[in-house]
């Protein structure tokens, strides 16, 4: 795995989130610090309802925190305006769902290089940058096929693809593998960890020990709150259990 010496790629300091008020208030996030530095891959555990969708939100800032700061590559998300944060999402920060939201009209280089014509790229630079990206996820020949003529873990590293497309420093994964099995699963993994070695940064969300073993570093969440953090179990070659704490 690669070290993590570089610089802060993700930072949030004190940041906590609620919803509601008076008595319907709902505390999703308490005050939390976590950093991810440039080549590194941080893996976020725990049990369903524990804050971690709530946290990725916020990095990749689908939402905006009630209090602390969010800080991507240096930048204080909370200062930017609609168009800024858009564009923060489109040369930055990718964002890998476990429901993949591929457009079922566009092929997986139009997928791909979608992000790059809505921020100005013509069209034929798009597409020369989404197939080399499709080439590092191994689907270059698949190219102009459509999201349904693909299995699912092709699917997969088409959104990978469309995450990492350009120069994307930040990749946010919500349960990245959660709906593929365990050789695809695997491949998704050592995709995110390519990324990291290659100098980006990566915040995963996974309830699976085997994938968290893939990364550099496991912060456990529990009732909005981080209760521990840890080195992975094992190297991913031979995963073991990670023990969530109780």
């Amino acid at each position: 795995m690669n070290g993590t010496s570089g610089q802060h790629a993700i930072e949030l300091r004190a940041v906590s989130r609620t919803f509601g008020t008076g008595h319907t208030t709902v505390v999703a996030l308490q005050p939390t610090d976590i950093s991810v530095r440039q080549g590194e891959l941080v893996a976020v555990m725990g049990p369903s309802g524990s804050g971690k969708s709530t946290l990725l939100s916020l990095v990749g800032g689908l939402d905006r925190p009630s209090s602390g700061l969010v800080l991507v590559t240096g930048i204080d998300i909370a200062t930017l305006d609609g168009s800024r944060l858009a564009l923060l999402r489109r040369r930055t920060v990718g964002y890998v769902f476990q429901e993949l939201n591929l457009l079922a009209g566009l092929t997986a280089a139009e997928n791909v290089s979608l992000p790059l014509e809505l921020d100005g790229v013509g069209r034929g630079a798009a597409r020369a940058a989404a197939v080399e990206a499709l080439g590092r996820v191994g689907l270059v020949d698949l190219a102009d096929r459509f999201p349904d003529d693909l299995s699912g873990g092709e699917q997969q590293r088409v959104a990978i693809a469309r995450a990492i497309v350009g120069s994307r420093r930040v990749l946010l994964a919500d349960e990245p593998t959660g709906a593929l099995d365990s050789i695809n699963g695997e491949v998704v993994m050592r995709l995110l960890r390519a990324h990291c070695d290659a100098g980006g940064a990566g915040l995963l969300v996974t309830h699976d020990a085997a994938h968290a073993a893939w990364a550099d570093r496991v912060v456990f969440l529990r009732d909005g709150r981080v209760v521990d953090e840890s080195l992975p179990a094992s190297a991913p070659d031979m995963p073991e259990r990670l023990v969530v704490p109780a």
